[in-house]
């Protein structure tokens, strides 16, 4: 069986990266393949680093504020690059009231401060269709 691959990344001017490292970390554990891309990264390298790395799935953390933006810019520049079979999901402190335009927009799922990290291995195991 193949193994998923998953990329995180921390998109925008954030500085804070424990929660992307956590998760990270879990999913290594879990035995995925995971690319950490660092922080302060655009969407558009966010994007090019996943095509790159050949992922099944792509992580993105925001404590900023600025996922309203980040987000759905990541989704679209995916979808303009024919890889729209990328799941995205994300994580960090997000706004209930937010999570629905950003699952409109293309983010699959949030996960926000609290999240076991099991719940984030299982979402994937579940979700993600390895080739």
């Amino acid at each position: 069986m193949a193994t998923i691959r998953v990329l995180i990344a921390k998109p925008g001017l954030d500085g804070h990266d424990r929660g992307a490292k956590v998760i990270a970390r879990a999913l290594r554990d879990a035995g995925m393949e995971v690319i950490y891309t660092g922080l302060r990264q655009t969407p558009e390298q966010i994007v090019e680093a996943a095509l790159q790395e050949d992922v099944n799935a792509l992580g993105l953390s925001c404590l900023s504020g600025a996922h309203n933006h980040l987000f759905p810019r990541v989704v679209e520049l995916l979808r303009e690059q024919g890889a729209a079979d990328i799941l995205v999901f994300g994580g960090g402190v997000i706004p209930q009231e937010d999570i629905p335009d950003l699952k409109a927009a293309g983010v699959v799922e949030i996960f926000t401060p609290g999240t076991s990290t099991v719940d984030v291995v299982e979402f994937l195991n579940k979700h993600v269709n390895v080739k």
